[in-house]
């Protein structure tokens, strides 16, 4: 009961802090990028659930039943279902049920409200900019004490997903679904413009030029939506830091880095090019830029993976769409991309019954067959990597080669602090607040470094009030 008190005092008190945003894709979440529905919907039965025997005591009167929350609407909640009926089906002593809970932003509120009752979830997929939250919120059983006991082998798990979740040499949840931002471009138009349509721009400056051939008649030849996202993104490229202490991940986090060089450096280039015509300002929707995109009118744009399959299936063969990895600084060397989306956790303020089947089924969810089967119907990384192996991925791949772009940009990414990706509990509300920096520098309301600045400060000013309300 002493233990259940302090949990909901300091999830109501964090509560405050966690500005509701969703979660990486659009500025809406990824969960509304998910592809159509395709490929093999049906799982395979695997090691991880035949495992469910023998781990859950059969003794029971019945199933071991536990509840899953997730956010996934569209393909992806259909997705989930067949995951979910296949497991049921595949054993008898756990029955899982998948309940929608609306986005990211809105799921973690209602898990917020439920505390200190028995109406919240067993398992909750949580967008990866609440990683933070859920850690201080002592609401969970780290994934790791699971995968300890059980001997669980994460060499097959994807190095570069897994390094995200892992904060003080501890695996707090499991990846689930996983992105990461693309250049998007039209072969066609690069043709057109006297490019090489084999060649994507790889560089800050190679961008730019390309944006300018690519331009004509007083259309910009790009866009980049206002999603901080990406700003997150373009830092890691670059191997630079978002925020200080080890990107927070040796200690809490207590300053924001945006305006460092690598940001400042960023968002001039993007001023600049808005400035000059060549890169179209769109605001903060990707679903906006998307849809110039597939209008064909812009031939080069950002977005994640996870969108794959809508951009080439928007284009509908009106032009080729061609995929590149995310453009860094002609002088940046290292660096690479972070992973978003979101990850599986398991809470502790249920019975121990109830926490050993939800592991059971998270081991089922990243078997190579399951994660195969969710890639094709999704969009989304597999976690494993033997999902490669999968007939129905393999398919896939050749259906949409553009996607081995976003498989070889994850393996190129080097293993750094800022690859692994921030960490600070304001995360959501940070994402916000730099998004509002970046429409002050390009509407002209304020320089770059000045934009940057101010944004830096209140960031950093809430991240001390959080960590107050944490100690």
């Amino acid at each position: 009961m002493k233990k259940a008190r302090f949990q909901k005092r300091m999830v109501v008190t964090l509560a405050g802090m966690l500005l509701v945003l969703s979660g990486c894709g659009n500025g809406n979440g990824n969960n509304n990028n998910n592809s159509n529905a395709g490929g093999n919907n049906n799982q395979t039965e695997n090691s991880a659930a035949a495992n469910a025997e023998g781990t859950v005591s059969a003794a029971a009167a019945g199933p071991v039943k536990i509840t899953w929350w997730h956010s996934m609407s569209g393909a992806g909640e259909k997705a989930i279902n067949g995951i979910v009926s296949a497991f049921n089906e595949s054993q008898e002593n756990i029955e899982v049920e998948a309940v929608y809970q609306g986005k990211y932003d809105e799921s973690l509120n209602k898990l917020k409200a439920s505390i200190g009752s028995d109406s919240g979830p067993d398992l909750i997929q949580v967008y990866e900019i609440g990683s933070k939250f859920m850690i201080d919120s002592k609401l969970i059983t780290p994934v790791q004490q699971f995968i300890d006991e059980d001997n669980y082998d994460l060499s097959g798990l994807e190095p570069n997903i897994i390094r995200y979740y892992t904060i003080d040499d501890k695996l707090n949840a499991m990846p689930f679904n996983t992105s990461n931002p693309i250049l998007y471009y039209n072969k066609d138009a690069f043709k057109a413009a006297g490019l090489d349509p084999e060649k994507p721009p790889a560089t800050f400056e190679e961008f730019e030029a390309a944006a300018a051939a690519l331009s004509k008649d007083g259309k910009a030849g790009a866009t980049i939506a206002i999603y901080g996202w990406f700003m997150e993104q373009l830092f890691a490229n670059q191997n630079a830091d978002y925020v200080n202490n080890g990107n927070g991940r040796e200690s809490a986090a207590t300053e924001s880095l945006l305006a460092s060089e690598a940001g400042v450096k960023t968002l001039e280039w993007w001023k600049k090019m808005v400035d000059d015509g060549v890169v179209a300002n769109l605001g903060r929707d990707t679903d906006d830029t998307d849809a110039a995109f597939a209008a064909g009118q812009v031939a080069m744009t950002l977005n994640s993976t996870a969108s794959l399959r809508n951009m080439v299936e928007a284009a509908g063969g009106k032009f080729e769409v061609g995929t590149g990895f995310l453009p860094k600084p002609e002088a940046a060397k290292e660096g690479g991309v972070i992973v978003g989306g979101a990850s599986l956790y398991i809470m502790n303020n249920k019975p121990e019954a109830q926490q050993k089947a939800a592991w059971e089924f998270i081991k089922y969810v990243a078997s190579p067959e399951v994660q195969a089967d969710w890639s094709v119907n999704t969009g989304y990384f597999p976690i494993h990597q033997g999902a490669y192996d999968q007939q129905v991925l393999k398919d896939n791949m050749v259906k949409y080669p553009q996607f081995q772009t976003a498989v070889d940009q994850l393996h190129a990414s080097s293993a750094s602090a800022a690859t692994s990706g921030a960490v600070m509990g304001v995360f959501p509300e940070a994402r916000q607040i730099v998004e509002g920096a970046i429409e002050e520098a390009l509407n002209g309301q304020k320089q770059p470094k000045q934009a940057l600045e101010d944004a830096a400060k209140q960031i950093t000013g809430k991240i001390g009030q959080y960590n107050d309300t944490v100690k």
